[in-house]
C-alpha cells in the first residue's frame, strides 16, 4: 500500500482532468459565477494601485504634458478629486469582498458537492464488485480512496484551481499595466523573474520529495497502528511492548524528518523570493526615482483608454512621473506573490492527479457479476440443483495450461424442504458451493439453478434474497440489537424481529438488557460473546424468512449452552424449508436428510448417516475420526449443560 502512495505522476494530465470537470457539468452555474468572481476581483485587484498613481500624478505632484484621458471627469480641485478616488478605491474593496464571498462560497460548495458523489459513486461501485476483488485489495487502500485521495480532489477545486486562475489573471493584469505605463521600468522589475523561476524548481522539487515521503510515512503509520492496536491482547501478551514502541518511534520519526525538510526548502525559498523582489523593488526605485528627479520623457509603449475611442490604440510619449514610480512599487509587491503561491499549488495539483488515476483506476475495475438486461423468478418452494460445475478462482490465459479447478463436475440436488449436509476434509470446496449458490462467483462450466433456472438469469438482488445465511464468524454492525436483526429491511415489524427472537431462544437474554432490543451494539459486537452474536445471526436469518438456509460452520466456536440453544432452534428453522449445512454438529449431520462428501473438489459420496457408514468408504473414516468419540461422549452426558460438543469438520 505504501508503494502505491508513491507514485506520482504529472501536476497536468489533460484526460484525467477532463474526466474530473465532468464531476462540475451538475454545477456548471456556480461554477460559472465563481469564474466570473475571480475574474473581476483580479480586475478590482489590479485598479487599486492604478487609483494611486492618478491620486499622485493629478492632485498631489502634478506632472506636466500628461493627458487626462479616462480620468478627466474627475473634479479638478484636489480636495473633492482625492476624495472621489477614495471612494472609488473603497469601493473597490467592498466590490473585492463581495466577489471574494460569491467564488469562495459557491467553490466551496461545489467542492462538497463533487466530493459528495464521488464517494456515493465509489462506495456504490464497491457495493458492486466481487467477492475476490475484496481478497487482493486490503481494506486499508480502500479506505483510503474514499477519503484521503477523495479530499486531495476537494482540495484542487477548491484552492488550487481558483487560485491558479485567479493569480494568472492577477499576473497578466499587472504585467499589462506595468507595460503600458514604462516599459523600461516594467523591464527592470521583471529581470529578476529567471532566478526566481530556477529557485522555484528547486523549491518544487524538494517539497514534491518530502510530500512524497510524508504521505508513504502516514501509510504505514496507519498500517503500523492498525496492525497492532488489533493484537493489542497477544501484543502485551508475550511482552513486545518496548520492541513495539521503538519500531513505532522510527516510523514516526521518518515522518518527522519528511515534515522538516519541508519546512526547511519553505523557510529558504520564501526568503530568497523576497529578497529578488525587493532587489527589483529596489531597481525599480533607483532608476525610476532617478527619472522622476531629471524628468526625463521616455518614448514608450502606452495604451490610453479613452471614453471616445474605448478600442482604439495610440502611441504617446509616456512620462516617469511620480505616481508611476508608487504604483509600480506596489505592482511589484503584488507581482511576486503569485509567484510564490504557484510552487505550493503546483503540488497540490500533482496530488490530486496522482489520487484521481488511483480513483479511476479502481471506479474502471469491471463488475464481474451483474444482473442479466432480462430477468427469470423462479416460481418453486427452492430446489437446488449443481449440473456438472467446474469451477476455478483464477482462470488462466488462452494457450496457458489448465486452470486449478477447485471443484470438478460438481453434480447433486437438494429437493424443497430437504435438509442437506456437506462434509469433508479443508479445502474440499464446502464453502466454494455456497459462494457459487449466492453468485459471488460464476462458474467456468456447468450451471447452478434455483427451481430449474439458472442464477445466472436471476436478479442478483431477488436471488439472494431467497437465501438466510449464517456464518461462522457473526458479524454485527454498530446500532442496536433490533436494527441488527432487521438489518435495514423495512417490511420487517418488531413483532417480527421478537418471533424471531424468540425462534432462536434469544429473547429472555434481549429482555433482561437494560434497553432491550434497542441495546446499543458497539464496533464488532464487542460487548457481546461468541454466542450472543452467533444468535443474533440466527434471528437475523429467520426473521427475513428464507426459502433456503444455509449454516456454514455456523455452531463450531459457541459454548455448550448456546449449542444446545441453536439445536432447539434449528429443528423450527429448517421445518418447510430447503436447507443446507456445511460441517455441522454431529447431531444436525446425523438427522439430515442428505450428506453430501466432498473430497479434491468432488462429489465422492452421498446418502444418509447410516447408509455412509455402512459403505465404509470416506465418510466412514470422518466419522472415525472425528465423530465417533464425540458420539460417545455425548451419550455419556449426564444433563445437556455439562459439557461441550466439540465436534465439526475442518474446512
Amino acid at each position: 500500500m505504501s508503494q502505491e502512495e508513491e507514485v506520482l505522476g504529472k501536476a497536468y494530465d489533460s484526460r484525467l482532468m477532463a474526466r474530473l470537470l465532468q464531476y462540475l457539468r451538475p454545477y456548471r452555474w456556480q461554477v460559472a459565477i465563481a469564474l466570473v468572481s475571480i475574474l473581476l476581483k483580479s480586475f478590482a485587484d489590479v485598479l487599486g494601485p492604478y487609483l494611486t498613481k492618478v491620486a499622485i500624478d493629478r492632485y498631489l505632484s502634478p506632472a506636466k504634458g500628461l493627458s487626462s484621458g479616462f480620468w478627466s471627469w474627475l473634479s479638478p480641485r484636489a480636495i473633492t478629486g482625492i476624495a472621489q478616488i477614495a471612494l472609488i478605491y473603497v469601493g473597490l474593496l467592498v466590490f473585492s469582498f463581495l466577489l471574494d464571498f460569491l467564488q469562495t462560497y459557491f467553490m466551496q460548495w461545489t467542492g462538497q458537492k463533487v466530493m459528495f458523489d464521488l464517494r456515493r459513486q465509489i462506495f456504490r461501485h464497491l457495493q458492486r464488485l466481487h467477492v475476490a476483488f475484496f481478497d487482493k485489495n486490503p481494506v486499508g487502500r480502500l479506505v483510503t480512496r474514499v477519503t484521503t485521495d477523495v479530499d486531495a480532489l476537494n482540495e484542487m477545486f477548491t484552492s488550487g484551481v481558483v487560485s491558479i486562475f485567479e493569480d494568472l489573471f492577477v499576473l497578466f493584469g499587472i504585467l499589462g499595466v506595468m507595460l503600458c505605463m514604462n516599459w523600461k521600468l516594467a523591464l527592470i522589475t521583471f529581470a529578476v523573474l529567471p532566478f526566481i523561476v530556477y529557485s522555484t524548481k528547486i523549491f518544487r522539487d524538494r517539497v514534491r520529495d518530502s510530500y512524497r515521503r510524508i504521505r508513504v510515512a502516514i501509510a504505514r503509520i496507519n498500517s503500523y497502528l492498525q496492525e497492532h492496536i488489533s493484537g493489542m491482547v497477544v501484543l502485551q501478551l508475550f511482552n513486545r511492548e518496548r520492541k513495539a514502541y521503538n519500531r513505532f518511534s522510527e516510523i514516526n520519526r521518518n515522518h518527522m524528518d519528511a515534515y522538516k525538510d519541508a519546512i526547511m526548502a519553505y523557510s529558504v525559498y520564501y526568503p530568497v523570493v523576497e529578497i529578488l523582489s525587493a532587489i527589483a523593488i529596489a531597481s525599480v526605485i533607483w532608476f525610476g526615482g532617478g527619472d522622476v528627479m531629471r524628468n526625463v520623457r521616455a518614448n514608450s509603449v502606452a495604451v490610453q483608454f479613452n471614453w471616445k475611442t474605448l478600442v482604439a490604440f495610440r502611441l504617446v510619449p509616456t512620462v516617469a512621473s511620480l505616481g508611476v514610480l508608487v504604483a509600480f512599487i506596489q505592482y511589484a509587491l503584488r507581482f511576486f506573490r503569485p509567484i510564490m503561491d504557484f510552487s505550493e499549488k503546483y503540488n497540490i495539483l500533482q496530488s490530486a492527479m496522482a489520487a484521481s488515476e488511483r480513483i479511476f483506476k479502481l471506479l474502471d475495475t469491471p463488475v464481474q457479476v451483474v444482473s442479466p438486461a432480462v430477468t427469470t423468478r423462479p416460481a418453486g418452494p427452492g430446489r437446488i440443483e449443481f449440473d456438472h460445475v467446474w469451477f476455478a478462482y483464477h482462470d488462466t490465459a488462452e494457450g496457458d495450461q489448465a486452470p486449478d479447478w477447485v471443484l470438478r463436475d460438481v453434480t447433486f440436488t437438494i429437493e424443497p424442504g430437504e435438509t442437506a449436509a456437506i462434509v469433508g476434509h479443508t479445502g474440499a470446496g464446502k464453502t466454494t458451493l455456497i459462494s457459487l449458490l449466492l453468485r459471488f462467483y460464476d462458474v467456468q462450466k456447468g450451471a447452478v439453478r434455483i427451481d430449474g433456472v439458472d442464477i445466472k438469469d436471476m436478479d442478483l438482488a431477488e436471488l439472494r434474497s431467497r437465501f438466510g445465511v449464517v456464518l461462522q464468524d457473526p458479524f454485527l454492525f454498530s446500532g442496536t440489537i433490533g436494527g441488527n436483526i432487521r438489518l435495514g429491511t423495512q417490511r420487517i415489524q418488531d413483532k417480527d424481529v421478537e418471533k424471531a427472537a424468540e425462534d432462536v431462544n434469544l429473547a429472555d437474554f434481549i429482555r433482561a438488557l437494560p434497553k432491550g432490543f434497542d441495546e446499543e451494539v458497539r464496533e464488532r459486537g464487542s460487548t457481546l460473546s461468541t454466542g450472543q452474536k452467533q444468535l443474533i445471526s440466527f434471528a437475523r436469518a429467520l426473521a427475513h424468512e428464507p426459502k433456503i438456509l444455509i449454516l456454514d460452520e455456523a455452531t463450531s466456536s459457541v459454548d455448550t449452552e448456546t449449542e444446545f440453544r441453536v439445536r432447539d432452534a434449528l429443528s423450527r428453522m429448517v421445518e418447510g424449508r430447503t436447507s443446507l449445512i456445511i460441517a455441522h454438529r454431529l447431531s444436525t449431520v446425523q438427522r439430515a436428510d442428505k450428506i453430501i462428501v466432498m473430497h479434491k473438489g468432488q462429489v465422492r459420496e452421498m446418502g444418509t448417516h447410516q447408509q455412509l457408514l455402512a459403505q465404509r468408504g470416506i465418510y466412514f473414516k470422518l466419522y472415525q475420526l472425528q465423530y465417533k468419540d464425540q458420539e460417545i461422549s455425548m451419550s455419556r452426558m449426564p444433563s445437556p449443560t455439562s459439557s461441550e460438543v466439540t465436534t465439526s469438520a475442518d474446512d
